[in-house]
């Protein structure tokens, strides 16, 4: 069975294709990011977003999850929209729930032009679900430290719809808390030289706190998008299985090079 033989391998070739060639309902995660808008030269490699959707869905599992970094080209002072366009298409067209969009923030840098606009200190990251609810949900790791974490503070009253507010109450604040959907990620290049080979990088965190959060033990995380294969490095740091699609052999062969740094934990 082809699904053996390339678990934890990267196929350099084109994702759509390669994805035909797998079985239905074999993915717990996927996480990517998709070269999109032109925003960088992929080696002159074009991608079809919406056949790439419609064989994801094919392979996820009931309960699966697939996780996008996507941001939007500006041109002439207005954004493509492509990161919405694709949420509403995957939505509509493919078959897939939008679980959350998280918005992952970082340090923007300032061009010579942007005293014309704001300086962008954000991607989008939506997660879709298939089927009716997730079939792994930790969100234990990416808890984040409480602000005022062990003390005992008095609150939660609450207005109800009558107009009177519940009483206030003591409670002791819990040492950590859900970090939300505002994810701060502020180094993205992890300062990675062989990461720094290609044109756009994301953080290594990414990938790894969406497997702790959304992929099982012994689960199979498949990027379509390898490129400098922060994906496929995080799942094999993590203990899952991994399979990666990449069209340019320049960047499979990144990727396979940081592979073979990394030690399982």
């Amino acid at each position: 069975m082809i699904l053996k033989k390339w678990i934890n391998t990267i196929q350099c070739m084109d994702c759509v294709e390669g994805m035909k060639m797998l079985p239905d309902n074999c993915i717990d995660l996927v996480v990517t990011s998709p070269p999109y808008d032109e925003v960088r030269k992929y080696d002159g490699f074009s991608f079809d977003l919406h056949a790439t959707g419609r064989e994801l869905f094919r392979l996820v599992k009931n309960g699966g999850i697939v996780a996008m970094v996507i941001q939007d080209q500006t041109k002439n002072f207005a954004k493509s929209l492509t990161s919405f366009r694709t949420i509403v298409d995957w939505v509509d067209n493919v078959g897939f729930k939008l679980f959350e969009t998280v918005i992952y923030r970082k340090h923007g840098t300032e061009g010579a032009w942007w005293k014309n606009r704001f300086r962008v200190d954000h991607e989008y990251m939506p997660i879709f679900l298939k089927g009716e609810r997730p079939q792994y949900f930790n969100k234990d790791p990416l808890k984040i430290p409480s602000i005022h974490g062990g003390k005992v503070l008095s609150g939660s009253g609450n207005r109800k719809t009558d107009g009177n507010t519940t009483p206030t109450v003591k409670r002791p604040i819990n040492l950590t808390k859900c970090r939300g959907t505002i994810w701060e990620y502020l180094n993205a290049g992890d300062k990675n030289k062989l990461k720094q080979k290609h044109p756009a990088v994301f953080p290594d965190k990414i990938p790894f706190d969406f497997i702790q959060c959304f992929c099982p033990p012994n689960g199979i995380v498949l990027d379509p998008f390898v490129g400098s294969g922060s994906t496929v490095v995080m799942t094999k740091k993590l203990n899952r299985n991994y399979i990666g699609f990449d069209i340019s052999t320049n960047y499979c062969e990144i990727a396979e090079e940081r592979l073979g740094t990394i030690t399982k934990n």
